[in-house]
């Protein structure tokens, strides 16, 4: 491939990667999808993966091309391994083989073991030639949600937290609510539309009683995960409205309601046995608010990918310590007057 090629190969996979983010808050547990058609350098066609169970990338993207006859001569760009198996849509490898496609750009193999380089095998058997790995980092880095739920078999776990310049994440009598502006609030709001769930321990709910809801943002409402291994939370708060779904784990007993589950877990490794029936539940990404008991055990247990962490600049002197981590920093923006750092774990 000259330099020339991989260069065009890239601007158009981009192109995908833009697509595939109109996917956000729709697809999960699915990846994000774009394809764009090439034919002569010049784009024919375009698709993406809009919602769970509906057409997958490719298949919009063939949609769009008017003239089907020149598919044979066109090149595919998808950032994602075109799959091999019928899932909820017949197998998208097939449908390219069947246009006779003639070449296919991939940024990322599919880390699901029913996908696993057989849909590129497939591809090549029927003569298509097949290019990977362009921009294959931040193609990753796209479906970081996607890749961590395979390959880790739990979900995607971004910490969030806000605390004083001086280490503190509440004041003695666990009051938290120093953290006022409205942009971050606004912000956390966005976070909370593009995951799957918002988890908070007991504590947390019954202090603040939040109702864990998108209400300054348009998006839909995560599923709400509470923890409450004794039960003692009372039903009157916001969190067990029944108004968005809500699981609650805790260690005395299993029930359904509308929209309101009781998930009994094992007491021993509690945290972890959560995150497994997370993955179980198809939740395939979690952000945690709180508080602070509950996400230094996630820390501790090294079930964490990410965390987003806004500095105040007051002083408590004295109260709750914010979790200690050991991340790396990524990131670092300014909000009206707080710093929002991004760190990632390890």
């Amino acid at each position: 491939m000259t330099k020339h090629d991989h260069h065009i190969d890239e601007v158009f996979m981009q192109r995908t990667f833009e697509l595939a983010l109109l996917g956000k808050g729709n697809v999960s547990p699915n990846p994000l999808v774009g394809s764009v058609i090439v034919h002569d350098g010049k784009m024919i066609g375009e698709g993406w993966h809009k919602k769970y169970g509906e057409a997958h990338a490719e298949v919009n993207a063939v949609r769009s091309v008017e003239d089907k006859s020149m598919l044979a001569q066109s090149t595919v760009y998808v950032n994602l391994e075109p799959c091999s198996h019928t899932g909820k849509t017949p197998p998208c490898a097939d449908m390219l083989i069947e246009h006779k496609v003639k070449k296919v750009v991939v940024a990322n193999l599919d880390s699901n073991p029913l996908v696993a380089g057989n849909g590129i095998k497939k591809l090549r058997a029927a003569g298509i030639e097949v290019v990977t790995g362009i921009l294959e980092k931040q193609g990753r880095e796209l479906n970081k949600r996607f890749f961590t739920f395979i390959e880790k078999q739990r979900p995607y776990i971004i910490l969030k937290w806000a605390e004083t310049s001086d280490g503190f994440i509440a004041r003695e009598n666990f009051d938290s609510k120093w953290i006022s502006n409205e942009y971050a609030r606004q912000l956390v709001h966005k976070w909370r539309s593009e995951e799957d769930g918002i988890l908070a321990g007991a504590r947390t709910i019954a202090y603040d009683n939040p109702q864990l809801n998108v209400r300054d943002w348009s998006g839909r409402d995560p599923v709400r995960i509470v923890l409450d291994r004794f039960l003692k939370l009372s039903t009157k708060l916001h969190v067990f409205d029944k108004k968005q779904r809500t699981i609650c784990y805790n260690v005395m007993k299993h029930e359904e309601h509308t929209n309101l589950s009781l998930i009994r877990v094992d007491e021993s490794d509690f945290i972890r046995n959560v995150v497994t029936d997370l993955y179980k539940q198809k939740i395939q990404s979690v952000i945690v608010e709180g508080g602070a008991a509950t996400l230094s055990m996630f820390i501790e247990n090294d079930l964490w990918d990410e965390a987003r962490i806004f500095i105040a600049p007051q002083k408590f002197g004295k109260g709750i310590p914010a979790p200690r981590h050991r991340g790396t920093l990524v990131e670092q923006q300014t909000i009206a007057g707080d710093s929002l750092n991004f760190y990632r774990a390890g």
